[in-house]
C-alpha cells in the first residue's frame, strides 16, 4: 500500500517540478532577459538618444538670446526664454506663406500621386498588360534616376512651357517621381488581388470602373493611405528641385527658406534654430494626426 502510494505520487511530484522548471519566468509571466535582450535594449537606448539629441539642441536653442548662446554655449539651458529667434524668422521669410507653399505642394503631389498610382497599378497588376514585368521594372529604375541628372532638361522644359518659377512645375515633376514609387509598389499587391472576386464581380454586371472603385480600392484604401502620408513628408522635405524651379521669394517652400536664410550675413545660431523648429512643427503635427492611419495602414497586411 505504501509502495502504490509512492508511486502515484511520484508523476505528482515529477509533474509539479516539471512545472517549475518549465515556469521558470519572473514576475508578470515574462521569460527572464537573456544578455543579448539586455544589448538590444541598450542599443535602442543609445539609437533613440542620438535621434532626440538633434532636436534637443533645436529646442533649447531657439529659446535663447545670441549673449545667452555666446555665454552657456549650446548645450546649456535658456537663461529665460527668448523668442526673438522665432520672431525674426517669422518676420524675414513670411514664414506663412511658405508653409502654405509646401502645404500646397505636397498636398497635390501626394493626392495626384496616388491616383495615378492607382491607375498604373489597376492596368499593369489587375488587367495583365503584355511586358508587365519590364514595365514594372522601368518604374523601379525611374526611382533609381538622381535628381541632378534631371535638372537641366526639366530646367529646359520648363523654361519653354512657361511654367518655370511656378508652383505647377515641382508638382509635375514630384506627381512624376512618387507616382513611379506608388505604381511599382501597387502593382505589385493588386497582382496578388483574388480573381475570384473580381470574377464575382463581373458576373454581377459591374464594369471595370466600378471594380476599381468599388472593389479594388475600398479593399486598398490602408496601403493608399500610407502613400499619401509618405509622399506628403517626402515632398516636404525636398529641397534640390523646388529650390532650382522656385526662384521667387513668394514661391519658396519651407526648406529653401530655411536654407537661403542661413546664407545672410545677419544670421546667428538661434535664430537658426527657430527656423528649424518651425520648419519641423508642421511634419511633426502632420505625422501625429495621421499616426493612427499611418499604423493601420502598415499593420493591414499582417492580420486577416
Amino acid at each position: 500500500m505504501t509502495v502504490t502510494t509512492a508511486t502515484k505520487g511520484r508523476p505528482a511530484d515529477l509533474e509539479g517540478g516539471g512545472v517549475r522548471r518549465r515556469g521558470a519566468k519572473g514576475r508578470g509571466g515574462m521569460t527572464k532577459r537573456r544578455g543579448v535582450d539586455w544589448l538590444l535594449l541598450a542599443f535602442a537606448i543609445v539609437a533613440a538618444i542620438v535621434i532626440i539629441a538633434p532636436f534637443y539642441l533645436i529646442l533649447i536653442n531657439s529659446f535663447k538670446s545670441p549673449a545667452d548662446y555666446s555665454n552657456g554655449g549650446p548645450l546649456a539651458l535658456p537663461t529665460a526664454l527668448n523668442f526673438d529667434g522665432i520672431i525674426a524668422f517669422w518676420e524675414r521669410v513670411n514664414f506663412p506663406q511658405k508653409v502654405w507653399n509646401s502645404f500646397f505642394i505636397a498636398g497635390m503631389v501626394a493626392l495626384l500621386a496616388v491616383l495615378i498610382s492607382v491607375l498604373n497599378a489597376f492596368a499593369i497588376g489587375i488587367g495583365r498588360v503584355r511586358g508587365r514585368s519590364w514595365i514594372v521594372l522601368l518604374f523601379l529604375l525611374a526611382n533609381l534616376l538622381p535628381q541632378e541628372a534631371l535638372l537641366y532638361p526639366l530646367y529646359y522644359m520648363f523654361r519653354e512651357v512657361g511654367l518655370y518659377n511656378n508652383v505647377w512645375s515641382v508638382i509635375i515633376v514630384f506627381t512624376v517621381i512618387q507616382a513611379a514609387f506608388g505604381t511599382y509598389l501597387l502593382s505589385s499587391v493588386y497582382g496578388t488581388f483574388p480573381r475570384e472576386v473580381l470574377e464575382a464581380a463581373a458576373i454581377d454586371g459591374a464594369t471595370r470602373w466600378q471594380i476599381l472603385w468599388r472593389v479594388i480600392f475600398p479593399i486598398s484604401r490602408p496601403t493608399l493611405s500610407v502613400l499619401v502620408i509618405f509622399f506628403f513628408i517626402w515632398t516636404w522635405n525636398e529641397f534640390l528641385i523646388p529650390l532650382t524651379f522656385l526662384v521667387s521669394n513668394e514661391n519658396q517652400t519651407v526648406p529653401v527658406a530655411i536654407s537661403v536664410l542661413q546664407g545672410d550675413r545677419l544670421m546667428d545660431v538661434t535664430t537658426t534654430s527657430a527656423s528649424a523648429l518651425l520648419g519641423l512643427i508642421p511634419t511633426l503635427l502632420f505625422f501625429l494626426i495621421f499616426q493612427r492611419t499611418l499604423t493601420r495602414g502598415i499593420t493591414a497586411g499582417a492580420v486577416k
